[in-house]
């Protein structure tokens, strides 16, 4: 069982490994300044195309509740992380967003009774500490209204997770994946239109190939196996993985575009990962405990 759960943990840490190629994927192939658009073509074509597969559509109370996720996991949140992007500069964005893990973990403590343990906020911070090394930069500044909307999607977004295990659907996962991209991109449809415009009249093959990686892979494949793990692991385990996302786009923009790669990034890399495995090892529990709760009774250890 426990072979399982780290297979489980290794195909869901793909979804953050996935995303990581976003930033290299948008600056090489995709047309610039359209950050909107991509996220309605990256949302959009993969939840009809799942819906099409699965051949299911929302009951009852799930279709109000494929709204709220969709909105809260994809439309909402790419609209206050485009904010963000823009507004801040990336290194200060990721920095804000790497907070979801504690946002998570508190959410979960309240509304999953997932027990909230020193292990767990002191790994959240060592994440932010780390992702903070090997993006942040020392001239960076801050816009008000630029933090405020980091702040907000990584808020919704662990909303968003948290909810997504709380709501578990009978429905087959696919199902369940397609209706809240569906769900988000319709609703980042008029915001698309009111802050780009329509879209370009021409695309060149880079940009079809990039927005057909960002849709099968990028959502498709890459929110089933993010809502797979939700269903199976804590919504705190699963939203700590989250923080590969900037180790691989860091990782990218070394080893692809040639970007720098200086010490104090390579141990940020090195504090990520190394609070990203504390929060998935499952601390050990004292003998005496373990015997008891077996036993039904207090052990004597005299």
């Amino acid at each position: 069982m426990l072979r399982n759960q780290r297979g489980l943990v290794l195909m869901t840490a793909l979804t953050p490994a996935i995303w990581g190629t976003t930033y290299l994927v948008t600056t090489e192939l995709l047309p610039p300044g359209r950050p909107l658009l991509a996220a309605v073509i990256r949302a959009l074509p993969a939840g009809l195309l799942l819906v099409a597969i699965t051949r299911r559509l929302p009951q009852g109370i799930w279709w109000w509740r494929a709204l709220v996720l969709g909105a809260l996991n994809i439309g909402v949140f790419f609209a206050l992380l485009f904010v963000g992007a823009y507004r801040l500069p990336g290194g200060v964005a990721a920095t804000v967003g790497a907070i979801q893990p504690l946002l998570v973990a508190l959410l979960s403590a309240g509304l999953l009774g997932e027990r909230l343990t020193v292990r767990t906020v002191v790994a959240a911070a060592a994440g932010v500490a780390g992702v903070s090394l090997l993006v942040l930069r020392a001239d960076a500044r801050l816009d008000a209204l630029g933090v405020v909307a980091a702040l907000g999607g990584a808020g919704v977004m662990a909303v968003g997770v948290v909810l997504s295990k709380r709501w578990q659907s009978p429905a087959p996962l696919l199902a369940t994946t397609g209706w809240q991209l569906v769900a988000g991109g319709v609703l980042l449809v008029p915001v698309a239109l009111a802050v780009e415009g329509a879209p370009p009249a021409t695309l060149s093959g880079a940009n079809v190939a990039g927005y057909a990686y960002l849709s099968l892979i990028g959502a498709a494949l890459a929110y089933a196996l993010w809502f797979r793990g939700l269903r199976v692991l804590s919504a705190t385990k699963v939203t700590f993985l989250g923080l590969l996302s900037p180790v691989v786009a860091t990782l990218l923009g070394w080893i692809v575009l040639g970007q720098q790669l200086t010490v104090a990034q390579a141990f940020g890399a090195v504090v990520v990962l190394g609070a990203l495995v504390a929060a998935q090892v499952q601390p050990s529990r004292p003998r005496a405990v373990a015997a008891r709760d077996r036993e039904g009774k207090p052990e004597l250890v005299g």
